[in-house]
C-alpha cells in the first residue's frame, strides 16, 4: 500500500515537472522572437505578450493531470 502512494506521488510530480520543462523550452523561443520583434516595432508588444503567455497553459494542463492522478488514489 505504501509503495502505491509513493508511485502516485512520483507520477503527479512527473506530470507537473515535465510540463514545466516543456513550457520553459517553448517560452525560450517565443520570448526571444517576441523581444526581437518588439525591438523592431514597439506596437507588437501586445501580441508578443499574448504569445509568451500561451505556453503557460501547458503547466496548467500538467497540474490538472497531477490532481487527477492524486484523485484516483483516494
Amino acid at each position: 500500500m505504501a509503495t502505491d502512494v509513493g508511485l502516485i506521488a512520483i507520477g503527479a510530480g512527473l506530470a507537473i515537472g515535465m510540463s514545466a520543462i516543456a513550457t520553459a523550452i517553448a517560452e525560450k523561443g517565443i520570448g526571444t522572437a517576441a523581444i526581437g520583434a518588439m525591438a523592431e516595432k514597439e506596437q507588437l508588444f501586445g501580441k508578443g505578450l499574448i504569445l509568451t503567455v500561451i505556453p503557460e497553459t501547458i503547466v496548467i494542463f500538467g497540474l490538472v493531470v497531477a490532481i487527477l492522478i492524486i484523485g484516483l488514489a483516494g
